[in-house]
Parts: C-alpha cells; structure tokens; sequence
C-alpha cells in the first residue's frame, strides 16, 4: 500500500484509485439528503405560557402522555409518555417558546427501538389574542406518514380543546374521527 510521510498513512492519491470504478464508493462530497417531516400549525385561545404548560406538565393531558408521563424539565431530561412506548431526551427546554426532544418508540419489552429515532419540536408564538402553535416531527418514514399526521392531529385535538377551557373527549373518539379523515384502518395499522 503507497505510504505518504512518515506517519505511513496511505495517501490521498491512493484512496481515489482505490474508490475509482468502485460501485458504491463514498464520495468525499457531501450531499443534501430530504427528508419526510409532518408539520402542524394551530392558533390557541390560550396565553403562551398557558401553552408551555400543556405541553410540558404531562398530568394536564393523560389521555395523551399516560398516567405515569413525564418530561424533565429541562436540556437533557428524560422523556417517557405512554408507560414507557414513547421514550427521548430533551434537546431544547425555552419556556414559553421553543420545546424539542427525541422520540423513539419502543414496543413492549424492548430495551432498544426497532424503529428510527425522530425529532419532535414545539414552538409557541404570540399572535395576537391567541397563540401559535407549530409541531414539526421528523424524520418520518414514508409507511408511517397518514398514522403519523393522525396521530398528531389527535394530540392537538386535545390540546385544543384544553386551551378553549372545555373537557376533552377520550383520546378514542379522536383517533376515530382523525382515522376517517387521514383513510386509516385502526385495525390495521402498521407495525
């Protein structure tokens, strides 16, 4: 193998011979890879603290995060919703504006996630009488896109109704309701 220098490190010459005519060489150049995202915008008739609160405080909606959900509040806290099938870490902790965190999904039993890591971001914005609301998940693999536009739409029924002072349905009448409109069978969902 030629050598270059004394560290005896192969040279550059030599790893763009080697690559050259390669199926499936790695290029030295970067590339721009896109990516699926769902991405939901609401105006809430609530204050952006108020909002903060929803969506930080897991005892506000339990029809979402379960009864023992919960999120450490603050940059490297542990997320864990729904018993322990939503797991994460937040990434971003800006009360009253920004929330983001890790989310990764874990079937019963598993220590690590058979499926692939995504990022979850919330950011609040006064508008006026209402605040914004933007949730931005992604990646999103292309089978899970409709469930997963579903699902979100389902939680932010529910933030929703708790910002118009009202008591939300059950998370069920939600998700039957969203299933229509995204064509999902909640049957048949995929795995």
């Amino acid at each position: 193998m030629p050598r270059c220098g004394s560290s005896g490190e192969p040279s550059l010459t030599h790893w763009k011979r080697k690559s050259k005519g390669r199926s499936g060489a790695v290029s030295s150049l970067g590339e721009i890879v896109r990516i699926d995202a769902v991405k939901f915008v609401r105006f809430l008739p609530a204050s952006p603290e108020s909002v903060w609160a929803f969506l930080t405080e897991t005892s506000r909606i339990t029809a979402w995060y379960g009864d023992d959900g919960r999120i450490e509040p603050r940059e490297g806290g542990t997320v864990w919703l729904m018993g322990g099938h939503i797991r994460g870490v937040v990434t971003q902790w800006k009360p009253g504006r920004k929330l983001a965190y890790t989310w990764n999904v874990f079937s019963p039993g598993e220590t690590e996630s058979s499926f692939p890591e995504s990022y979850l971001t919330f950011e609040i914005k006064p508008d006026g009488p209402v605040t914004q609301l933007t949730l931005t998940h992604m990646p999103i693999p292309p089978e899970f896109s409709a469930q997963t536009k579903m699902g979100w739409h389902t939680y932010l029924d529910l933030v929703t109704a708790i910002a118009q002072g009202d008591t939300p349905q059950p998370r069920a009448t939600y998700m039957k309701q969203n299933a229509e409109l995204y064509g999902i069978n909640l049957n048949d969902l995929p795995q």
